[in-house]
């Protein structure tokens, strides 16, 4: 999936498809396009923003978040636990052809699962620590579902709360907010 840092490639892709349409725009104005579908201003605005992504080293060591795969077997059961009981959104799917196991990303408000139904992928019965903030409000939500099947708590741990939850298939995901002392 791309993102900001990917703005000249978008920006090339709008005016190739545009071009095939015959419409015919610049470069800048392709990149301002873009600029704004960002969210922001002006090119000048996001090309700073992608400059103060990139390290100022070549040799610094920089890590992006973590995208876990998760192993499912039922493509419906693990959305009714994913998208319909947590919340998540599916950003994309893929499968080699019809008949194939499916391998799909979804999302949530900063963390991103791969869940593949792939046999080499993962080993079921995974367990994943997801730090987050608003786990109150989170367990209320869940709450609020009447989720057949589960109906976590938030269980206060030396100096966090935890919010446990397992889908089918055996993976364990741990929410934890750190609370203040």
């Amino acid at each position: 999936m791309r993102d900001y840092r990917d703005a000249k490639a978008m920006a090339k892709a709008l005016r190739d498809t545009l071009a095939e349409r015959g419409v015919e725009i610049s470069h800048s104005a392709a990149l301002e396009v873009v600029a704004r579908q960002f969210g922001l201003a002006t090119w000048n605005v996001l090309s700073a923003r992608i400059a103060a992504a990139q390290p100022s080293d070549t040799s610094e060591v920089r890590f992006e978040p973590a995208v876990p795969i998760v192993r499912i077997f039922d493509v419906s059961k693990a959305h009714e636990f994913y998208l319909g009981f947590l919340g998540f959104s599916v950003d994309w799917e893929h499968r080699f052809g019809d008949n194939f196991p499916l391998y799909t990303q979804v999302s949530r408000a900063g963390i991103r699962l791969h869940l593949s139904e792939h046999s080499g992928d993962a080993t079921p019965g995974g367990n994943m620590i997801v730090p987050m903030r608003g786990i109150r409000i989170f367990q209320r939500e869940l709450a609020a579902k009447d989720y057949r099947y589960m109906k976590p708590g938030v269980e206060e741990v030396e100096d966090r709360l935890e919010l446990q939850v397992t889908d089918p298939f055996g993976n364990r995901i741990r929410f934890m907010e750190l609370v203040p002392r």
